[in-house]
């Protein structure tokens, strides 16, 4: 367990991130009519702070599996143009 947090630690700061701006939004800014969808009702607003946080701080992670592929995916081409030469 604490190696899965460990390892997203950034997605989880963004979940949590997100969900704080959501409810802030909300609180300060929010619908005072209650005759919008989103940012009249606190929990809709916390889940899509939530999501949007996530989503901006995965950004900035990054994806080893992908450095990887890339770094296999040179090394096969290296070696075919090196076979036609």
């Amino acid at each position: 367990m604490k190696n899965f947090f460990l390892q997203h630690w950034l997605k989880i700061a963004g979940l949590a991130t997100g969900a704080l701006g959501g409810y802030l939004y909300y609180f300060y800014v929010g619908c005072v009519s209650g005759t919008c969808s989103i940012t009249s009702n606190p929990y809709k607003m916390i889940f899509f702070g939530a999501i949007f946080g996530y989503l901006l701080f995965d950004m900035f992670s990054a994806d080893k599996t992908h450095k990887k592929l890339m770094e296999s995916t040179k090394e096969v081409d290296n070696t075919d143009k090196s076979k036609e030469l």
